[in-house]
C-alpha cells in the first residue's frame, strides 16, 4: 500500500500525521489533499527519517542537487556537500552523481540524509555505460528499468523520470525555432536513443511496467520536464507545453493506480510568463505538485543565477509552485562547491519563505515579526537566533567597529532605533 492508496482508502498514515503537526494542519486535511493528489509525501518504504509534506496549503519545499560528474567525483566531497544542504535546512537533497562508485555514493547519501532523497535513474545507465567506453545508444529497455528497480529498492524516494519526452513533443521541438534545444540531460539522452533507434521513449511506452515499480516502494514520481526552456527566448513554446499535457495524462494515470505524482517545470522564464506557467500546470495537471528548477528570469548572470532563480522561484511560488530546486552561483558553469550548496539552499528558501508569507499567512509571518522586534530592542543575539542563516550576520556584526555598542556603524550615534528609545 502506498501514501495515496491509503489516503483514498480513508486511513490517516503516521507520516500525515508528522506532516500535519509539522505544517500545523489537521491530519485529515493532509488525507483528503493526498487522496486528491494534490499533496504528495515522498518516503520510500526502506527509507526511514521523517517525512516532509509537498503541495497544496504546505509551505513551499526545497531541494538542493548535489553529485559526482564523470569529471570530478569524491564520496567525502559530497557527504560534505549533503551535510552543508541539512545545515541550511534543505527539506530535500538529489543525487545527481554520474562518477565514481555510483551505489556506493547513493548508498552513502541515504545513510546520513534526514531528509527525502530523489535521483534521475537513466543517469546511472549512462554513467555504467560510459565506464564501457558505449554510449547511451547502447541502452535497452530492460536496463532503464533495472535501474529504476535498484535504485527504489535501495531506498530512494522521489525519481525524475522523463516520460513526456514522446514521438509527438518532439515533433513539436523539432519544427520551434528553440534557441539552444534540449538542455535537460535526461531528456537529450532519451531523445537521442530514440532517434537513433526510431523507437517510442520507454518510459511512456511502459509506462505501466514505471507505476509496478513505484508502487511496491510507494516511490513519488517526478515526472520530468525534459522540454523544459533553457533560454528566456524558449520560454512557454509548443513543445514545452506539449509535453506538459502528456505529464498531466500521465499523473492522472499514476494517480488512479494509487501512485504519487509530482510535476517537474521550467527552466529559464521571463518574469511576465511565469504566473501563467504555474496556473497552466495546476489547470492541465489537475492540482498536482508543481516542482520547478529556479525558475531563471534572465541568461545574462552566470555567477549570480541562485539569485536570479530566487527572484524567478519566489513569484512562482506565490503563483502555487509547490517545491523550488535551488540553483547554485556555479550554475552553468561548474560543479557547485560546497559554499555554493550553502548559498544555493539559502536563495532558495528566501523565496521560498518569502513566497509563504503571502501563501500561509501568520503561520509563517510570525518568525519575521519577532525579528523585527528584536530589532526594535536593538537585541542582537535575538536577531542571529531567528535568521535563516545565524552565522553570516553574527559574522558581519562581528566586524563592524561598533561591535561592543547596541548600534552598528550603518548609522552609528544617529540609529533611528537608538533615538526612539534612549534607554536601551
Amino acid at each position: 500500500m502506498t501514501q495515496l492508496s491509503l489516503a483514498k482508502d480513508g486511513k490517516i498514515t503516521e507520516e500525515m500525521r508528522i506532516v500535519a503537526e509539522d505544517e500545523q494542519v489537521e491530519p485529515e486535511f493532509v488525507r483528503k489533499e493526498v487522496a486528491k493528489g494534490r499533496i504528495v509525501i515522498p518516503k520510500n518504504i526502506n527509507h526511514n527519517f521523517r517525512p516532509r509534506g509537498i503541495g497544496f496549503g504546505l509551505r513551499t519545499k526545497v531541494n538542493a542537487n548535489i553529485g559526482t560528474s564523470p569529471s570530478h567525483f569524491d564520496l567525502d566531497e559530497e557527504l560534505c556537500k549533503l551535510n552543508v544542504a541539512l545545515y541550511a535546512k534543505t527539506d530535500s537533497v538529489m543525487d545527481l552523481s554520474t562518477g565514481g562508485d555510483l551505489d556506493a555514493i547513493r548508498k552513502a547519501i541515504l545513510e546520513n540524509s534526514t531528509v527525502m532523497v530523489g535521483t534521475v535513474p537513466i543517469y546511472g545507465v549512462a554513467a555504467e555505460l560510459y565506464k564501457k567506453n558505449k554510449n547511451i545508444l547502447k541502452m535497452t529497455s530492460d536496463m532503464l528499468f533495472d535501474s529504476i528497480e535498484k535504485q527504489c529498492e535501495q531506498g530512494i524516494d522521489y525519481i525524475t523520470v522523463h516520460c513526456g519526452v514522446t514521438r509527438s513533443s518532439l515533433e513539436q521541438l523539432e519544427n520551434s525555432n528553440r534557441v539552444i534545444g534540449i538542455v535537460s540531460r535526461g531528456g537529450s539522452l532519451l531523445a537521442t536513443w530514440m532517434k537513433h533507434h526510431n523507437k517510442e521513449n520507454p518510459l511512456y511506452e511502459e509506462y505501466d511496467r514505471l507505476l509496478d515499480i513505484a508502487f511496491k516502494y510507494d516511490v513519488t514520481l517526478s515526472l520530468g520536464d525534459g522540454l523544459r526552456p533553457g533560454a528566456i527566448a524558449d520560454a512557454s513554446d509548443r513543445a514545452q507545453f506539449e509535453e506538459l499535457i502528456i505529464l498531466g495524462s500521465l499523473a492522472k494515470r499514476a494517480k488512479e493506480r494509487g501512485v504519487q505524482a509530482m510535476i517537474e517545470g521550467p527552466g529559464h522564464v521571463p518574469l511576465d510568463q511565469i504566473e501563467a506557467n504555474v496556473l497552466m500546470e495546476k489547470r492541465i495537471c489537475n492540482g498536482a505538485p508543481f516542482y520547478v528548477l529556479g525558475p531563471l528570469t534572465t541568461d545574462i548572470a552566470p555567477g549570480y543565477d541562485h539569485i536570479t532563480s530566487a527572484i524567478g522561484g519566489a513569484i512562482a511560488a506565490v503563483a502555487g509552485a509547490d517545491f523550488l530546486c535551488y540553483v547554485t552561483p556555479a550554475e552553468h558553469l561548474r560543479l557547485p562547491t560546497i559554499k555554493d550548496v550553502k548559498d544555493g539552499v539559502i536563495a532558495a528558501r528566501i523565496a521560498a519563505h518569502s513566497a509563504d508569507i503571502v501563501k500561509r499567512g501568520k503561520i509563517d509571518s510570525n518568525r519575521d515579526r519577532e525579528l523585527s522586534m528584536k530589532r526594535k530592542d536593538l537585541d542582537w543575539e535575538g536577531m542571529f537566533r531567528l535568521s535563516l542563516d545565524p552565522e553570516v550576520p553574527k559574522e558581519r556584526r562581528k566586524e563592524s567597529e561598533d561591535f561592543n555598542k547596541k548600534v552598528c556603524t550603518m548609522c552609528g550615534k544617529l540609529c533611528a532605533i537608538d533615538l526612539q528609545n534612549p534607554t536601551l
